[in-house]
């Protein structure tokens, strides 16, 4: 612990808040955002709210802040926020818009902050002068950002009037219904004062003193980590809504969030001060090391590129001073040693665990049967101080995946059958953990298994897992070099009570799937392919992310390539085909096993691990609204891989998509044809 902040002075802050400002509605009408930011007040009937504009839903963090304008990492990001959100076809709100207009709180519809985890959104809109966000449900990581940072969050739209009417709210607005903790850190203004003050014993923590019950097996997981009275990890039992802090196993980020962490750590706890534990923290430089060759000129001519090497440059130079290892860059051609997920999963991770990153797609290795999650910048660098992490246990939501799914099918249909349900498009899943099981699942392999757990971010969860079975042992022995018995102790105990609880429960006859799309705009618009009306030509396939980057991803891709080799196929003409690794551990796969003079004779593009695409950073991404795009990434938001339109499916519906120069199904060892 850093002494000086033992002597720190730190104060609540007032009890009554005031709103001096306008209000920005984020409408689905482009008009009406104009309007205001030419200087509007739209008028609003919060009692009669029929009456009033459609409201944007689902604005994700990738419209808030698009990809490149995380390269900023300081209040430069304050001229941005809302610069990728789409209205209609437009995107009506540009630089500087929103710090111009006098702003002080933003209203949207439902899923406000869906998608990254990048903490550079909210922080844009407190640079912007938003100081609160009313929305009719917001995100569990993005609501976590904005509570670190002390910006001001509810879905009670009456305090509109209020606003507009100059009157005081009481503070406790925006503390209503969170647990002791979460509302400590609201009083505070944030999560590193409230650290503080925790560190000075000047904040209340409930004791955890859950009685006796039967667990679901990510509940036994926090029971282990959870802390207790002695600050030590473990408590005997634990029920949803317990908060507290969390002992870590693991902490990571990449270079779109550890520069801004390392600068809010020197800032806040001091230039010298060192990290707590460094050999429990990992960096990697994974998102942006194929930028140059997909960021246009304009983006170029903002200083962009330059940006982008700081972030590298900052995280390097703080891995050095701390001692803490960073996956970084290859030595000896473009690209990256892997994607964080990916070697978390292949190299470290265990079952029984608690690792944070600062990534959505953390769940990612849920698959061996750990709780992981996403955090935010702010939490990044107050878990470098503490090495715990706020939570309040989560409720479960245990999906069943029964019976036999067809050759063709894989976990990412039943991931995108699963997002386009109504329960969980609603929201209802929001902030839960997603308990995959069933006989389905457990055929699964790990690396299938993580497709589910790491798509958990798409579904709004807190995490992704499956319970730890032969199969993880069969992985840590064949991936780790782990002995087989150690393997088998680590899995002991981690299944869930048969009489464990759950919030809701969902079945799925896996025997009635067939290959599934998600069509442009958001991974919930799931379909079957067979029921797209006309046949949907792409222009670009992409293989490839953390989702689609694995040892059985390539399998796919490779089983595909190669029935088409047999007839005399290779990748349409009209369609490029890039297959990039996750990491170079599937590189090594890919060449043992021959795959990659298969991918080459089919033509397919072949790219060194990094995220890419996925984030509008690499090859793969569109460069025209018109171009349709089929990808085994995670999400199709507007703008996230570039202006096309994009599909999501699965990596056999991608390879044979691609083999076509349509979107189709695949069928095992028969001519590819359009479904």
């Amino acid at each position: 612990m850093e002494p000086s902040l033992l002597t720190r002075q730190i104060a609540k802050r007032p009890d009554k808040c005031t709103f001096q400002g306008r209000i920005l509605f984020l409408t689905e009408d482009p008009e009406l955002i104009r309007r205001q930011l030419a200087g509007e007040d739209l008028p609003w009937d919060t009692r009669n709210p029929q009456n009033n504009p459609k409201l944007r839903d689902d604005i994700s963090t990738d419209e808030i802040t698009p990809a490149h304008i995380c390269f900023f990492f300081d209040e430069t990001l304050g001229e941005f926020p809302y610069t990728g959100l789409k209205c209609g076809n437009e995107t009506p709100i540009k630089r500087s818009d929103v710090k111009k207009g006098g702003f002080v709180a933003a209203v949207s519809g439902k899923r406000r902050g869906k998608g990254s985890s990048r903490e550079q959104s909210p922080y844009a809109e407190l640079c912007a002068g938003i100081k609160l966000v009313v929305a009719e449900n917001i995100e569990r990581i993005y609501k976590q950002n904005c509570q670190n940072l002390g910006v001001l969050t509810t879905t009670d739209f009456s305090v509109i009037d209020k606003i507009r009417g100059g009157e005081e709210i009481p503070l406790s607005k925006f503390t209503e219904g969170e647990d002791d903790i979460t509302r400590q850190v609201i009083e505070y203004g944030g999560l590193f004062p409230f650290n503080v003050a925790r560190m000075q014993n000047k904040v209340f923590l409930p004791p955890i003193k859950t009685a006796k019950r039967p667990m679901n097996i990510s509940e036994k997981i926090f029971a282990r980590h959870m802390l207790n009275e002695k600050n030590e990890p473990g408590v005997p039992f634990v029920t949803p809504g317990d908060s507290g802090f969390a002992r870590t196993d693991l902490r990571f980020s990449h270079e779109y969030v550890t520069p801004m962490a390392a600068i809010f750590f020197e800032h806040f706890v001091g230039k010298d001060a060192k990290v707590n534990d460094p050999s429990s923290i990992l960096f990697f430089r994974d998102h942006l090391t194929f930028l140059d060759e997909v960021l246009s000129e304009e983006k170029r001519k903002m200083g962009l590129l330059d940006l982008a090497v700081q972030l590298k440059l900052k995280q390097e130079d703080f891995a050095k001073k701390q001692g803490i290892r960073l996956h970084g860059e290859l030595k000896d051609r473009k690209g990256s040693e892997g994607i964080c997920h990916s070697v978390i999963a292949e190299s470290y991770a265990l079952p029984g665990q608690m690792n944070v990153g600062s990534d959505s797609h953390t769940p990612h290795v849920g698959a061996v049967g750990c709780v992981a999650f996403g955090i935010g910048t702010t939490d990044v660098f107050n878990s470098w101080i503490t090495k715990d992490v706020r939570v309040k246990v989560p409720e479960s939501v245990k999906v069943v995946v029964r019976g036999r799914r067809k050759p063709n099918v894989t976990a990412k249909d039943f991931i995108l059958l699963l997002l386009s349900m109504d329960y969980i498009r609603s929201g209802n899943a929001l902030a839960k953990v997603m308990e995959y099981s069933g006989e389905s699942i457990e055929e699964l392999s790990v690396d299938e298994r993580a497709t589910m757990t790491n798509m958990a971010a798409e579904i709004g969860g807190f995490t992704g897992i499956v319970a730890p079975d032969q199969k993880t042992v069969e992985f840590l022995v064949e991936r780790r070099g782990m002995a087989r018995v150690d393997a088998q102790k680590y899995i002991q105990g981690l299944s869930s009570d048969p009489d464990a609880e759950y919030a809701h429960v969902i079945e799925i006859n896996a025997e009635e799937i067939t290959p599934m799309v998600a069509t442009p705009g958001d991974p919930g618009n799931g379909k079957f392919v067979r029921d797209l009306n006309t046949p949907v030509p792409v222009e670009i396939a992409y293989g490839g992310t953390c989702t689609a980057g694995k040892n059985a991803d390539m399998d796919m891709y490779a089983q595909v390539l190669s029935d088409a080799l047999k007839q005399g196929k290779r990748i349409s003409e009209s369609c490029k085909f890039y297959i990039q690794f996750g990491s170079q551990d599937t590189r090594e796969y890919c060449i043992r096993k021959g795959y990659l003079d298969v991918f080459i004779k089919a033509g397919a593009i072949v790219l060194e691990p990094s995220c890419g695409a996925c984030i509008n950073a690499g090859p793969g991404v569109s460069t025209r609204a018109d171009q349709i795009v089929i990808s085994a990434q995670n999400r199709n938001f507007p703008g996230r891989s570039g202006p096309g339109q994009m599909y999501l499916a699965s990596p056999y519906t991608v390879a044979a998509s691609a083999v076509a120069g349509h979107i189709v199904e695949y069928e095992p060892q028969m001519e590819l044809v359009n479904a």
